[in-house]
């Protein structure tokens, strides 16, 4: 068995990708139970008004298409797990803070946001502080308070569907 486990590290590290730390990977297949396609459709859909838009900074939407061209310019998979944790829990305070105290979504966005807070305690234990500037800018970007100009109107069950994507792209392998 632990030589299947270093095989696996080993060709990992061939690969140039890094690996997740077990609890990450734990954090994340709790996180993809809770985003299945049922309960999005459920909570950020049908439960709020037809057409139903939050405004997001521009740099909130985080799209396949974006990690795709991010992995082009050889950022690293670390760098990319932290600019997707970074933008995928301020989407989910961001859907949270339109939702009155009563909603029926409101519980549903709380677990969310315990799953972000504990997988962001595991970034502080494993992760590097220096990332790559593009990630790093991307970061400080999504937490300014001054950027709500470049804002967008995003429906809340788009910015959770573009998690899990991003979340199945980044820790398919690893985990």
């Amino acid at each position: 068995m632990q030589q299947g486990y270093a095989a696996i590290l080993c060709v990992l590290a061939v690969l140039g990708l890094e690996a997740a730390a077990p609890g990450e990977c734990e954090l994340t297949r709790l996180l993809q139970d809770k985003l299945q396609y049922e309960m999005r459709l459920q909570y950020m859909k049908h439960y709020f008004p037809i057409d139903y838009t939050v405004q997001v900074q521009y740099e909130e939407v985080l799209r396949p298409s974006n990690i795709t061209r991010l992995r082009n310019g050889t950022v690293s998979e670390a760098a990319l797990r932290y600019l997707w944790f970074h933008v995928s829990s301020q989407a989910v305070l961001r859907i949270r803070e339109v939702l009155p105290e009563k909603h029926p979504s409101r519980k549903y966005t709380q677990e969310l946001c315990q799953l972000f807070d504990a997988l962001g305690k595991e970034y502080s234990k494993y992760r590097q502080i220096d990332v790559e500037t593009v990630v790093a800018d991307l970061v400080k970007l999504i937490h300014s308070a001054g950027a709500e100009s470049r804002s967008k109107a995003v429906r809340p069950k788009a910015l959770l569907d573009n998690c899990l994507k991003v979340m199945r792209m980044l820790y398919g392998v690893p985990c």
